[in-house]
């Protein structure tokens, strides 16, 4: 009986399989998602000014609740 599979080549012009046809659909499809923007990650300026300020309350708080126990604090 006659093989009716169709032969696909490569870029590189090797003769792929059907698994290795299957793992290059998948990650093409995995680079493709990987070069979106996720349009996060990343703090404004103000948004980052604002947190250190706090951080910076926080620590004046610790400091006159028990001065002795923050000396490592800056």
């Amino acid at each position: 009986m006659a093989s009716t599979r169709r032969v696909v080549k490569s870029d590189s012009g090797a003769t792929m399989s059907q698994y290795d046809q299957e793992v290059e659909k998948r990650l093409q499809a995995l680079e493709a998602k990987a070069h979106t923007p996720c349009g996060g990650g990343g703090a404004s300026d103000e948004r980052l000014a604002a947190l250190e300020a706090r951080v910076e309350q926080v620590v004046e708080c610790l400091k006159r609740a028990a001065p002795g126990s923050t000396r490592k604090l800056p």
